[in-house]
Protein backbone atom coordinates (compact mmCIF):
# COMPACT_ATOMS: atom_id res chain seq x y z
CA UNK A 1 0.00 0.00 0.00
CA UNK A 2 1.64 3.60 -1.28
CA UNK A 3 2.00 6.06 1.61
CA UNK A 4 -0.77 8.55 2.13
CA UNK A 5 -0.02 11.89 0.92
CA UNK A 6 1.45 14.57 3.36
CA UNK A 7 -1.03 16.45 5.02
CA UNK A 8 -1.05 20.01 3.91
CA UNK A 9 -0.14 22.57 6.39
CA UNK A 10 -3.03 25.14 5.32
CA UNK A 11 -5.43 21.79 6.76
CA UNK A 12 -4.31 22.26 10.08
CA UNK A 13 -6.01 26.21 10.56
CA UNK A 14 -8.91 25.06 8.49
CA UNK A 15 -11.00 25.34 12.39
CA UNK A 16 -10.01 28.85 12.18
CA UNK A 17 -10.73 29.86 8.90
CA UNK A 18 -14.35 27.56 9.48
CA UNK A 19 -14.94 30.57 12.76
CA UNK A 20 -13.75 33.25 10.43
CA UNK A 21 -16.17 32.30 7.78
CA UNK A 22 -18.93 31.88 10.57
CA UNK A 23 -18.17 35.34 12.29
CA UNK A 24 -17.96 37.01 8.81
CA UNK A 25 -21.34 35.00 7.85
CA UNK A 26 -22.63 36.26 11.08
CA UNK A 27 -21.51 39.98 10.80
CA UNK A 28 -22.73 40.58 7.13
CA UNK A 29 -26.71 39.33 8.65
CA UNK A 30 -26.34 41.92 11.02
CA UNK A 31 -25.23 44.40 8.31
CA UNK A 32 -28.39 43.34 6.19
CA UNK A 33 -30.82 43.66 9.35
CA UNK A 34 -29.33 46.71 11.03
CA UNK A 35 -27.86 48.99 7.14
CA UNK A 36 -27.95 52.18 9.05
CA UNK A 37 -25.68 50.97 12.19
CA UNK A 38 -22.91 48.81 9.45
CA UNK A 39 -22.98 52.41 7.50
CA UNK A 40 -22.09 54.54 10.62
CA UNK A 41 -19.62 51.96 11.59
CA UNK A 42 -18.06 51.73 7.73
CA UNK A 43 -17.59 55.64 8.11
CA UNK A 44 -16.29 55.10 11.81
CA UNK A 45 -13.72 52.55 10.06
CA UNK A 46 -13.10 54.94 7.36
CA UNK A 47 -12.29 57.75 9.80
CA UNK A 48 -10.06 55.44 11.72
CA UNK A 49 -8.24 54.46 8.23
CA UNK A 50 -7.79 57.95 7.55
CA UNK A 51 -6.10 59.41 10.78
CA UNK A 52 -4.17 56.27 10.60
CA UNK A 53 -2.84 57.04 7.25
CA UNK A 54 -2.33 60.81 8.12
CA UNK A 55 -0.21 59.53 10.83
CA UNK A 56 2.20 57.14 8.76
CA UNK A 57 2.44 59.76 6.55
CA UNK A 58 3.73 61.96 8.59
CA UNK A 59 6.03 59.69 10.37
CA UNK A 60 7.27 59.30 6.77
CA UNK A 61 7.17 62.72 5.67
CA UNK A 62 10.08 62.98 9.29
CA UNK A 63 12.32 60.06 7.74
CA UNK A 64 12.70 62.34 4.25
CA UNK A 65 12.79 65.81 6.08
CA UNK A 66 15.86 66.38 3.64
CA UNK A 67 13.90 65.28 0.55
CA UNK A 68 12.06 67.66 -1.83
CA UNK A 69 9.01 65.53 -0.53
CA UNK A 70 9.03 66.73 2.82
CA UNK A 71 6.54 69.30 2.78
CA UNK A 72 3.92 67.48 0.58
CA UNK A 73 3.82 64.21 2.67
CA UNK A 74 3.46 66.37 5.86
CA UNK A 75 0.82 68.11 4.10
CA UNK A 76 -1.34 64.57 3.20
CA UNK A 77 -0.42 63.69 6.03
CA UNK A 78 -1.99 66.49 8.21
CA UNK A 79 -4.86 66.28 5.06
CA UNK A 80 -5.83 62.81 5.79
CA UNK A 81 -5.89 63.32 9.39
CA UNK A 82 -8.27 66.29 9.05
CA UNK A 83 -10.32 64.75 6.73
CA UNK A 84 -10.33 61.22 9.47
CA UNK A 85 -11.58 63.68 12.35
CA UNK A 86 -14.05 65.40 9.96
CA UNK A 87 -15.71 61.90 9.26
CA UNK A 88 -15.52 60.89 13.51
CA UNK A 89 -17.05 64.50 14.09
CA UNK A 90 -19.68 64.42 11.68
CA UNK A 91 -20.64 60.99 10.70
CA UNK A 92 -23.84 61.51 9.34
CA UNK A 93 -22.10 64.03 6.65
CA UNK A 94 -19.26 61.60 6.46
CA UNK A 95 -22.10 58.68 5.35
CA UNK A 96 -23.56 61.71 2.95
CA UNK A 97 -20.05 62.11 1.03
CA UNK A 98 -19.06 58.65 1.17
CA UNK A 99 -22.21 57.29 -0.52
CA UNK A 100 -21.84 60.07 -3.19
CA UNK A 101 -17.92 58.62 -3.46
CA UNK A 102 -19.75 54.82 -3.87
CA UNK A 103 -22.23 55.91 -6.51
CA UNK A 104 -19.83 58.09 -8.71
CA UNK A 105 -17.20 54.58 -8.57
CA UNK A 106 -20.39 52.19 -9.90
CA UNK A 107 -21.52 55.22 -12.83
CA UNK A 108 -17.74 55.39 -13.65
CA UNK A 109 -16.92 51.69 -13.40
CA UNK A 110 -20.53 50.49 -14.70
CA UNK A 111 -19.51 52.81 -17.96
CA UNK A 112 -15.44 51.43 -18.11
CA UNK A 113 -16.97 47.94 -18.09
CA UNK A 114 -19.41 48.42 -20.63
CA UNK A 115 -17.49 49.98 -23.02
CA UNK A 116 -14.89 46.94 -22.74
CA UNK A 117 -17.36 44.96 -22.99
CA UNK A 118 -18.49 46.34 -26.11
CA UNK A 119 -14.84 46.58 -27.42
CA UNK A 120 -14.82 42.75 -26.36
CA UNK A 121 -18.03 41.81 -28.27
CA UNK A 122 -17.11 39.40 -31.07
CA UNK A 123 -15.42 37.21 -28.12
CA UNK A 124 -17.67 34.50 -26.28
CA UNK A 125 -18.60 35.64 -23.23
CA UNK A 126 -18.36 38.93 -23.44
CA UNK A 127 -21.88 39.32 -22.76
CA UNK A 128 -21.78 38.71 -19.14
CA UNK A 129 -18.92 41.50 -19.19
CA UNK A 130 -22.11 43.72 -20.55
CA UNK A 131 -24.13 42.33 -17.81
CA UNK A 132 -22.30 43.52 -15.44
CA UNK A 133 -21.27 46.75 -16.26
CA UNK A 134 -24.99 47.60 -16.86
CA UNK A 135 -25.72 46.35 -13.41
CA UNK A 136 -22.98 48.56 -11.86
CA UNK A 137 -23.87 51.28 -13.75
CA UNK A 138 -27.71 51.07 -12.78
CA UNK A 139 -26.67 50.52 -9.22
CA UNK A 140 -24.61 53.68 -9.13
CA UNK A 141 -27.43 56.12 -10.81
CA UNK A 142 -30.30 54.32 -8.24
CA UNK A 143 -28.25 55.74 -5.07
CA UNK A 144 -27.59 58.84 -7.24
CA UNK A 145 -31.77 58.71 -7.71
CA UNK A 146 -32.57 58.19 -3.89
CA UNK A 147 -29.86 60.51 -2.66
CA UNK A 148 -29.72 60.97 0.48
CA UNK A 149 -31.79 58.42 1.78
CA UNK A 150 -29.87 56.28 0.16
CA UNK A 151 -26.54 56.88 2.35
CA UNK A 152 -28.76 55.91 5.30
CA UNK A 153 -28.09 51.94 4.02
CA UNK A 154 -26.12 52.04 1.07
CA UNK A 155 -22.76 51.33 2.85
CA UNK A 156 -24.38 48.71 5.30
CA UNK A 157 -25.72 46.97 2.46
CA UNK A 158 -22.51 46.16 0.60
CA UNK A 159 -21.20 45.48 4.20
CA UNK A 160 -23.59 43.12 4.69
CA UNK A 161 -23.31 41.42 0.86
CA UNK A 162 -19.17 41.38 1.45
CA UNK A 163 -19.02 40.02 4.90
CA UNK A 164 -21.72 37.46 3.47
CA UNK A 165 -19.46 36.58 0.30
CA UNK A 166 -16.72 36.40 2.20
CA UNK A 167 -18.41 34.22 4.93
CA UNK A 168 -19.26 31.52 2.66
CA UNK A 169 -16.49 31.63 0.92
CA UNK A 170 -14.26 31.19 3.78
CA UNK A 171 -16.69 28.40 5.43
CA UNK A 172 -16.46 26.56 1.79
CA UNK A 173 -12.44 26.68 2.10
CA UNK A 174 -12.26 25.38 5.70
CA UNK A 175 -14.91 22.53 4.76
CA UNK A 176 -12.18 21.84 1.81
CA UNK A 177 -9.26 21.90 3.44
CA UNK A 178 -10.85 19.88 6.49
CA UNK A 179 -11.04 16.80 4.10
CA UNK A 180 -7.07 17.27 3.03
Amino acid sequence: MPPAPPRSPLADGWVWLLLYGALALIGGLLALVHPFAASLTVVTFAALGFVLAGALKMIYARRIRETGAYLISLALGALFILLGAALWLNPLAGLMSLTALVAVGFVLIGIAKTAFALHLRELRGAGWVLVSGLLTLVLGVMIFANFPYAAATVLGLLLGIELISTGVAFVVAALMLRGM
